[in-house]
C-alpha cells in the first residue's frame, strides 16, 4: 500500500487506492469518512461512504456532501479521540442513521490537523465486539499517515492552481504592456530603425517609445523601471501614460523628463520606492542634430561612420526619475552625419552575467558595434546572440531593450 500511495499525484486517486486496500483487508466492514472543517461545533459532513454507488469529490463538489447536525457521527469527530464502541444500535432519529443502520460495533479513527480531528474514518461492523483495542494504535497511525499524504496532495494541487492563475494574470499584464509599445517603427526618409524588447518574466519594467512631432522631428524614449515583474510593469504603464499626457512637443528633451518626474513623484514613486532611468532624445532631420537628456540611464553609443570611433552620449545626465520631486536635467546636442549609427539599450544588455558572474559589459558591446558592417537589424541580432552565448543561454535575469538607428542620408 505504501508503494501505491507514493505513486499517486491526485488526492482523489490516493483515496481510491486506500479504499481498495481497506476492502482487501476488511471486506465485511462499512467505511465512513467524515470532515468538520469550517463547520460549527456539533456538525459534520460525510465525505465518503462505502455504500455509495457514485463517487463524490469532496474538494471539488463539497455542495453534494451530506451535512449532518448532531448525532453519533458528530459526537465521534468532535470528541477528538480515537474510540472503539463494541456494542451499539443507532436510533432511526439519528442524523447519521442511513450510514450506521444495521451496524453494532465501530472504530473511530481521528485524522489530526493542527492538533484537532478535522477528519475521521469510521469503520463499522454488523456484529458486536467487532474490534479489538490492540488494533487501535496501528489503525490510527496508518490512517493519519494516509491523511497527511492526501492533504499534501491537496495542497500541491491548490498551489498548482494558484500558480496557473498567477501565470494567466501575468500574461494579461504582459499583453497590456506590449500593447503600449510602438505598433511599428518610425518610417522616416534617411533613417533605418531596429528594435528589440524582451522581459525577464512575462511582464517587465523596460519601455521604449517614439514621438512624431509636427515639425518632422522624432522623439526617442528608452526607460528602465527598477525591479522586475508586475510592479515594474505597472510603473512602466504609468510612465507611458504620463509621457503621452504632454500636450505640446517639448522644446528640449529635459522638458519631458521633468514632466515625467513631477507626475511620478507626486503620486507614485516616493511611496513605492521605485525609480526609473530614462534617456530621451529629439532628432531634427533638417539640422541633422540630436538633442538629448538622460535621467541616470546607460549612455547610448554613437558610432561615427567616417572614422569608426564610438562616442558616449553622457554629456547631459542627472539622477533617475522618481527620486527627488523637484529637479532639472541638463541637455546636450550632437550632430548626426550620414552613415552614423546610434545604439540605445537598457542595463539588461551590459549587465547580463556569465555562469562565472562576469558581466557582458560595455567593452564587448562596443566591439560588436565597431565590427558590424550590416543593417541595424543585423547588428541587433548580433548583439542579442552574443549576450545569449555569453550567458550560456540562461533565462534573462533582467529586461533587455535595444534600439539601433542608422542615419542613411
Amino acid at each position: 500500500m505504501m508503494r501505491e500511495m507514493s505513486l499517486q499525484r491526485d488526492p482523489q486517486a490516493m483515496v481510491r487506492a486506500y479504499g481498495r486496500r481497506m476492502v482487501e483487508l476488511m471486506p465485511s466492514m462499512r467505511r465512513i469518512s467524515l470532515s468538520r472543517r469550517d463547520l460549527p461545533a456539533g456538525e459534520v459532513r460525510v465525505t465518503r461512504y462505502s455504500g455509495w454507488t457514485q463517487e463524490v469529490n469532496p474538494w471539488k463538489e463539497p455542495e453534494l456532501l451530506p451535512h449532518l447536525k448532531g448525532g453519533l457521527l458528530a459526537e465521534l469527530i468532535w470528541s477528538d479521540e480515537p474510540q472503539i464502541i463494541n456494542e451499539f444500535t443507532v436510533s432511526p432519529g439519528d442524523p447519521g442513521y442511513e450510514f450506521l443502520e444495521g451496524q453494532h460495533s465501530l472504530i473511530a479513527i481521528p485524522l489530526f490537523d493542527g492538533g484537532t480531528a478535522q477528519n475521521m474514518v469510521v469503520l463499522s461492523n454488523a456484529e458486536t465486539n467487532g474490534f479489538s483495542p490492540d488494533e487501535l494504535p496501528e489503525r490510527v497511525w496508518m490512517a493519519n499517515l494516509f491523511g497527511q499524504a492526501t492533504q499534501n496532495l491537496v495542497l500541491a494541487e491548490r498551489l498548482d492552481a494558484a500558480y496557473q492563475q498567477v501565470e494567466r494574470e501575468l500574461q494579461v499584464v504582459a499583453d497590456i504592456q506590449r500593447s503600449m509599445l510602438p505598433k511599428e517603427l518610425p518610417r522616416r526618409a534617411g533613417l533605418e530603425v531596429s528594435a528589440h524588447y524582451q522581459t525577464s518574466r512575462q511582464a517587465g519594467g523596460d519601455y521604449y517609445d517614439f514621438f512624431n512631432y509636427p515639425d518632422d522631428s522624432l522623439g526617442i524614449l528608452v526607460a528602465d523601471v527598477s525591479g522586475h515583474g508586475t510592479p515594474s510593469a505597472v510603473m512602466m504603464a504609468l510612465t507611458h501614460c504620463i509621457a503621452h499626457m504632454l500636450v505640446s512637443p517639448p522644446s528640449e528633451p529635459s522638458e519631458l523628463l521633468k514632466h515625467l518626474n513631477e507626475h511620478l513623484t507626486k503620486r507614485y514613486t516616493l511611496e513605492s520606492n521605485h525609480f526609473i532611468t530614462a534617456f530621451f532624445a529629439i532628432y531634427d532631420p533638417h539640422s541633422k542634430t540630436l538633442k538629448y537628456s538622460s535621467a541616470g540611464h546607460n549612455p547610448p553609443r554613437l558610432l561615427r561612420h567616417d572614422h569608426q570611433q564610438i562616442e558616449s552620449l553622457d554629456q547631459a545626465t542627472s539622477l533617475p526619475l522618481g527620486i527627488v520631486d523637484a529637479l532639472d536635467w541638463p541637455d546636450a546636442s550632437v550632430e548626426i552625419r550620414r552613415g552614423d549609427r546610434l545604439v540605445i539599450y537598457t542595463d539588461g544588455i551590459v549587465e547580463a552575467a556569465s555562469p562565472e558572474f562576469e558581466l557582458f559589459g560595455m567593452d564587448r558591446l562596443d566591439q560588436l558595434i565597431n565590427a558590424a558592417q550590416g543593417t541595424p537589424e543585423e547588428l541587433r541580432n548580433s548583439i542579442l546572440t552574443a549576450v545569449d552565448d555569453f550567458t550560456q543561454h540562461a533565462p534573462a535575469s533582467d529586461d533587455r531593450t535595444l534600439l539601433v538607428i542608422d542615419q542613411l542620408t
